[in-house]
């Protein structure tokens, strides 16, 4: 006899609720238990210009992405952008199977258009698994075709365990990752399309008289946060692949299997910070050789479960998935390939990158930022770094003195950037000076020093100005801050 949807959820959840693990689907292989008392969790920090495990902990046991799946859809979607195949301008058309999709989804009906570059904003920061499809249908003809590349681009990155069956990360039984293979696919990501990486740091994305925030909650922390992506679904518990840079260095931390944001959150941020303070003692001259120990001492060791075993039995309001899942653990496959150690570190300045349209909220600038982590988009791919190293620098004292001859239009100030080194905040002010010329031509340049900050800004500006020079940078993907008088 077959039972209604509704009924099936019921049952399912009661299944969930009293323990019971149900068998996956026909064909897939049957679920065999982890030796972690639970049997989603699973995390690893990453030097993400190295490559170096700092700690790992079930990295290679197999786990449901959830949403994160989306990383690998958009990594395809830049790709093909950076091919010439697609355009950002392109008018992309739902389809039924894409309007079908379950929340979180961007809802639009079958039939109806949106560009390519709002599909990907409302993949990253929305989630929209409708968009993810949408994505996938127009770049491929369709997800089946889609996530077949996907599967065949994981084994090219050396993702070695890892499946792909749909678009979005909605429940399948045969879809698995595992923690290391997601640490590959977000340092690649960062590496192969630092133009685009943007997207997955965005705060928020305003769309139709509605203004959306990212599901990523660290990325409001302040802490250096720019990226990657959030996910949940029943089988999965909240996961979460994220970046941060801090003094230079770039860490990336994989959390799968926690047992709600909250908690989820505070892991990776607690695993961040002890990266970041083994590379910090490390550039002291302390000597660090195995990272996981100072890990493990400090708690992370193999017998501290930070999430204790959960079952989900409702739809989650984070990425809105879970609906049917079932809980099921894959068993540990042989360890994937090294990581590559030849990766640049890729940039910081896109976490808070300003969105391409007039209209976009101006984002904050306060991310951590070295010569190496400035970006491209001003310099067409070309660091402000290595530009210099090949032109003349204008001297400091020369600006300083022309800039003081000036008289202040307004007392409004537009800030693009904030950095822990002095020259490298002078070099970029003057980079940006040059590059949009007509914006701050009445405008004085100055860096000014705050608690070890080198914060490079335009100053006597008027109101109409700041925000018209921030729109114009905004246009071309530059990170840029209106500050009022005080």
């Amino acid at each position: 006899m077959t039972m209604n949807a509704a009924f099936r959820r019921r049952f399912l959840a009661a299944l969930v609720l009293g323990g019971v693990v149900l068998t996956p689907a026909l064909g897939a292989p049957p679920p065999v238990a982890q030796s972690s008392d639970n049997s989603r969790y699973a995390s690893i920090v990453v030097d993400a210009a190295s490559g170096e495990v700092l700690f790992s902990r079930f990295a290679d046991a197999r786990r449901y992405p959830a949403s994160i799946t989306k990383v690998m859809t958009l990594y395809l979607t830049f790709e093909a952008l950076e091919s010439g195949k697609i355009k950002l301008t392109d008018n992309l058309t739902v389809s039924p199977r894409a309007a079908s999709q379950p929340p979180s989804k961007l809802g639009l009906a079958a039939g109806q258009s949106i560009s390519l570059d709002d599909a990907m904003r409302a993949t990253a920061v929305r989630s929209a698994n409708d968009m993810a499809v949408v994505l996938a249908e127009h770049i491929a003809g369709s997800e089946a075709q889609f996530t077949a590349r996907m599967t065949a681009k994981a084994r090219e990155l050396g993702m070695d365990h890892t499946r792909f069956t749909t678009a979005n990360g909605l429940p399948d039984t045969r879809q698995a990752t595992t923690a290391r293979d997601l640490s590959i696919l977000s340092r690649a990501v960062m590496r192969d399309y630092p133009q685009y990486y943007r997207y997955l740091g965005l705060h928020d994305w305003f769309y139709n008289g509605r203004d959306y925030r990212n599901t990523n909650g660290l990325l409001a922390t302040g802490r250096g946060y720019d990226g990657i992506k959030t996910g949940f679904t029943n089988a999965s518990g909240y996961n979460l692949a994220a970046s941060s840079v801090r003094d230079g260095k770039r860490i990336i931390t994989i959390v799968m299997g926690g047992r709600s944001t909250k908690s989820r959150n505070e892991h990776v941020a607690e695993l961040m910070d002890t990266g970041f303070e083994v590379q910090r003692r490390r550039g002291q001259g302390e000597r660090i050789q195995v990272a996981q120990t100072f890990f493990e001492q400090r708690g992370y060791g193999i017998s501290a479960d930070p999430n204790p075993p959960v079952e989900y039995a409702s739809v989650s309001d984070e990425d809105g998935e879970g609906m049917g899942s079932t809980a099921v653990a894959y068993v540990a496959g042989p360890p994937p390939a090294n990581l590559p150690t030849d990766v640049t570190p890729p940039p910081s300045a896109r976490a808070a990158a300003a969105t391409p349209r007039a209209t976009a909220p101006i984002q904050r600038a306060e991310a951590p930022r070295t010569p190496e982590n400035l970006t491209a988009s001003l310099n067409g791919g070309v660091s402000a770094t290595t530009r210099r190293a090949s032109s003349t620098t204008t001297t400091p004292a020369r600006n300083a003195t022309r800039d003081a001859a000036r008289t202040p239009a307004g007392r409004w100030t537009v800030q693009v950037g904030a950095f822990r080194d002095e020259t490298v905040a002078r070099n970029w002010l003057a980079e940006v000076s040059r590059r949009f010329r007509s914006q701050f031509t009445e405008a004085q340049r100055d860096v000014q020093n705050a608690d070890g900050w080198y914060r490079s800004r335009f100053t006597g500006m008027t109101q109409a100005s700041a925000e018209a020079a921030c729109e114009a940078l905004g246009e071309r993907r530059v990170t840029c801050m209106v500050i009022r008088p005080s």
